[in-house]
């Protein structure tokens, strides 16, 4: 992993609107939105299988992880003209980009995590 220069990580812990890690975590931080990029990468791209695979997700918080990720540009939501209307979500390109990201914390999660 590449250290950044001493004056940029000072000006990042100073001024954290400026900070790329920030910045990430902001996109795909907190409790779900990983897991939900996860199944979108992975083809689980229906609300309803969504929340069915997601333990604990409300219908309510499901809609508004994905809707924060719509407006981040993560993910698209397509919706088809059909009775009932079905509706799937897709990885943006900017989406597409978070997936060695997710692969890396599911390959640390594999190594690191004790089974019961």
């Amino acid at each position: 992993m590449k250290k950044i220069e001493k004056n940029i990580l000072i000006d990042c812990i100073e001024t954290l609107s400026d900070c790329p890690v920030n910045y990430c975590k902001k996109i795909i931080g907190g409790k779900w939105k990983p897991i939900v990029i996860f199944l979108i990468f992975n083809d689980i791209n229906r609300f309803g299988i969504m929340q069915r695979s997601i333990e604990g997700i409300s219908k309510q918080m499901l809609t508004k992880q994905l809707r924060e990720l719509e407006a981040d540009g993560v993910i698209t939501r397509k919706i088809y003209a059909e009775i009932p209307p079905r509706v799937e979500y897709f990885l943006t390109e900017k989406g597409k980009t978070l997936c060695p990201i997710i692969e890396s914390m599911r390959i640390w999660g594999e190594d690191n995590m004790i089974l019961k």
